[in-house]
């Protein structure tokens, strides 16, 4: 295998390349949960979670008439859905799922042959939007740190020697620090699912937002808020509200109910 990397080779394991797989976009705690499902997984262990097919027996032949639930088995986080619908993508680009070991094993699992999108099944939204809004207010909330500092006689504070004539006591000698312009600020990427909550929370107020405005409220980079928005909203390209995002229907009526209970 040293021989194959210094040549610039590498071998692939391709006894799986025809195994069909499928690539699913799961919400932020459904992954969290697998993860530790998986930390703690042993041959004994029960399945995560499973698939419901339905499907028209009128029209056994129909794809479009298809229906793809997930029942969640039982999980240790507090309110969180479990039943999920799955949303299949009928077009994609086609993939392949490759693995690495840490022997440096390389293989190709499968080819990906359906694409879908998680998201809460209706019957579950109130658990969902009661999980959203816990995981918003704990978001908001500020914990404070006090360090302390082993050097203790104040050495780093004090002026080197020679330099106490270069330390001018007026304001006038002193240069006004260059405004940052925002392009040149540095945005700090929020989690996922904390940026999510807050976008609900946003929408809540205010049915309509330009991404100028999302930018200006969440101090987020406008690429990762633009992937966000794409999932979460509908970009009017007309109208009186050209040049908005609005919620998805979906997720516009938990929104509405959440103001409704408050």
């Amino acid at each position: 295998m040293e021989d194959d990397y210094s040549n610039g080779d590498i071998n692939v394991e391709t006894s799986k390349a025809d195994r069909s797989v499928w690539l699913m976009k799961c919400p932020p705690i459904v992954s969290k949960a697998w993860q530790s499902s998986a930390a703690s997984a042993s041959i004994d262990s029960p399945p995560v979670a499973k698939v419901v097919v339905s499907l028209d027996l009128l029209q056994p032949d129909d794809s479009s008439a298809l229906q793809f639930t997930m029942e969640m088995a039982g999980s240790e986080v507090v309110n969180m859905p479990k039943s999920y619908s799955l949303n299949m993508s009928k077009d994609f680009v086609p993939m392949g799922v490759f693995s690495e070991a840490t022997q440096g094993r390389n293989a190709m699992e499968g080819k990906v042959e359906h694409k879908f999108d998680m998201k809460p099944h209706h019957a579950n939204i109130e658990e969902y939007r009661k999980m959203c809004r816990e995981r918003t207010n704990k978001s908001m909330v500020k914990n404070r740190q006090i360090q302390v500092i082993n050097n203790d006689r104040g050495v780093h504070m004090r002026p080197m020697p020679g330099m106490m004539g270069l330390i001018t006591s007026t304001s006038k000698d002193k240069k006004k620090p260059a405004p940052v312009k925002g392009t040149d600020m540095k945005r700090t990427r929020r989690d996922r699912g904390e940026l999510e909550d807050i976008m609900f929370k946003l929408f809540e107020n205010q049915p309509n937002w330009t991404l100028k405005q999302l930018v200006q409220e969440t101090d987020q980079p406008a690429q990762f808020l633009k992937e966000i928005l794409n999932e979460l909203c509908i970009y009017n390209k007309r109208g009186t509200n050209q040049g908005t995002y609005e919620l998805k229907p979906e997720y516009k009526k938990s929104v509405e109910d959440t103001g409704a209970e408050t």
